[in-house]
């Protein structure tokens, strides 16, 4: 008298990947998430190695993981992957400060974010 197993949350023919405590504010995130949305995951990794934005490196990893799930977990075919979503998401903010002048404080923000990355396999 175990739990039945969930439905899953996509589609047959998509695959998900999460990247969480990313130390990047989610502005900057999105700037190179939008750079690869709607792209086929071949194009999109190769537009990501040649881009000279440090978080790029991260994005790689996830979108790489994202289609390993598709591969692996989905049986899906990787050359017919393309992007479908990739959106950013606040996380926590550090607080750190700074002494200013006549005695004040000076809050300096350091903020986190997580990235998700949903891949779809498209026929042809």
């Amino acid at each position: 008298m175990g739990q039945g197993t969930k439905a899953r949350r996509l589609a047959d023919n998509e695959a998900m990947a999460k990247t969480r405590m990313l130390r990047v504010s989610p502005q900057k995130l999105n700037l190179v998430a939008a750079s690869i949305r709607g792209k086929p995951v071949g194009k999109a990794l190769n537009d990501l190695s040649f881009l000279k934005k440090r978080i790029a490196q991260d994005v790689i990893k996830c979108l790489q993981s994202a289609i390993a799930n598709a591969e692996n977990n989905h049986q899906l075919d990787v050359d017919e992957l393309i992007i479908a979503e990739a959106f950013v998401g606040k996380n926590l903010t550090l607080r750190r400060g700074r002494p200013r002048a006549r005695g004040r404080f000076g809050m300096i923000r350091k903020p986190f974010s997580q990235l998700t990355i949903m891949v779809r396999q498209i026929e042809d």
